[in-house]
């Protein structure tokens, strides 16, 4: 049984999803009974009001809320794969969830392995797959395409057999996180291969889990650049890890 977790959000200008995204935060923490949560918000470098927006929620929601909540603030904009870094190394409790701050993932999602008793002794180490059979995906078609080809070249070069890399819902023990985050050195697209390759090269085995996944609009994803610069990455990480 899970008694303890921290739940980090990586944040980059995001001020355009953060209202609902607060919305949400409020209700998962006023349904979750069994177990002490914190949030931890890293703003990474964000160049929009999306700081200050935290700041505000957070402020409203401690009125009311014996909550462990706060908000890291880099000077730069480092990478995802360095918030989440950040976020492992500032976070406390027993699990670490690492989720985006869309919400494409429900946080309530955690709650459903838990009914389910999804999460048990065998790992250590939980991913959200939107390949699993019995996840549920919205998602629009370029995504879908560029996804499976994507998977193709991680299959292919780096020899990767996890279904869904890119998913942001990770599951982690705390002392898995905090081995694993410190030697990562990819803080790009690549970040999230580079920590299944840590992860391999430790025999430590990773449970995909279904998820209920959603589009969300206002994506940064540039559907031309960025798979060739995912891929370029790809090969640079074979060349330092393979």
């Amino acid at each position: 049984m899970i008694k303890s977790l921290s739940i980090i959000f990586p944040v980059f200008n995001e001020q355009l999803r953060l209202k609902p995204s607060f919305t949400h935060i409020t209700n998962f923490l006023k349904k979750k009974k069994k177990f002490k949560t914190e949030i931890i918000f890293i703003d990474d470098g964000s160049k929009d009001n999306s700081y200050n927006l935290i700041e505000k929620f957070i402020k409203k929601i401690k009125r009311n809320n014996k909550i462990n909540i706060k908000v890291v603030r880099s000077k730069n904009n480092l990478g995802k794969g360095h918030a989440l870094k950040l976020g492992v190394k500032k976070a406390k409790y027993d699990w670490i969830l690492t989720t985006d701050v869309d919400i494409s993932v429900s946080l309530f999602q955690f709650l459903d392995w838990t009914k389910k008793k999804l999460i048990t002794k065998k790992y250590l180490v939980y991913f959200g797959s939107r390949s699993h059979k019995k996840s549920i995906v919205k998602k629009k078609f370029i995504r879908d395409v560029l996804g499976n080809i994507m998977r193709f070249f991680v299959s292919t070069i780096l020899d990767i057999k996890i279904k869904d890399t890119q998913c942001g819902y990770k599951l982690y023990k705390k002392r898995i996180a905090k081995a694993i985050f410190s030697k990562m050195k990819n803080y790009g697209f690549d970040h999230d291969l580079e920590l299944i390759l840590i992860l391999k090269s430790k025999n430590i085995i990773i449970n995909e889990l279904p998820v209920k996944w959603v589009h969300k609009d206002n994506s940064r994803l540039n559907i031309f650049w960025d798979p060739v610069k995912m891929l370029l990455e790809i090969f640079t990480i074979k060349l330092r890890y393979l």
